[in-house]
């Protein structure tokens, strides 16, 4: 697992960014943190590192939110208000977890289900897990301080990104997060 620190939005947006610069078709980035710790501002430059110009908001009540303009689809999913799997199963949310025609990433991914989520990595996805997009983050968990610019990505695919983000205080985020591929 990687642990950054984030000081500012700007920080939080620029890890975004530098992800969507090397996403492709097919992943899937699960976010988890609480209301404001900064998961729609990663899904904003994630977008922007797609090469979309979209404006960017969460997707609270409609589910899904599609923005096209970049290399690929972003599919943006928010699952606040869904408490159950029979929720999600009747919303239609599957596809974008299992077999994305772009890049998926879901706000509130804690309520998916641990148990659903091995089928969404196959073995042609990825690198060996936890390689960093960042350099100088620590696979033992000691933190990096991200670069207002993003950073050079050094892996093609991880397959699923879960993340986590935690609030440390008004600016400052914690942001911790594996790369599950075989």
């Amino acid at each position: 697992m990687v642990t950054l620190t984030s000081h500012s939005p700007a920080e939080t947006w620029a890890l975004g960014e530098a992800w969507g610069r090397v996403a492709t078709p097919g992943w899937v980035i699960g976010l988890t943190g609480d209301l404001g710790a900064g998961k729609t501002q990663l899904v904003k430059g994630i977008a922007a590192g797609l090469g979309s110009g979209a404006r960017v908001h969460s997707p609270t009540f409609s589910l899904v939110n599609e923005y096209s303009g970049g290399r690929c689809r972003l599919f943006h999913l928010d699952l606040y208000r869904l408490e159950t799997m029979d929720q999600i199963r009747s919303a239609g949310l599957e596809e974008y977890l299992f077999s994305p025609a772009g890049v998926t990433v879901i706000e509130w991914f804690d309520r998916w289900g641990a148990g659903e989520l091995t089928a969404a990595t196959p073995a042609a996805m990825g690198e060996a897990a936890g390689e960093s997009l960042l350099p100088g983050a620590d696979r033992a968990g000691e933190p990096a301080t991200l670069a207002a610019g993003g950073a050079p990505p050094r892996q093609a695919h991880p397959g699923l990104r879960r993340v986590w983000l935690e609030v440390l205080s008004p600016t400052v985020r914690r942001i911790r997060y594996e790369d599950t591929g075989t």
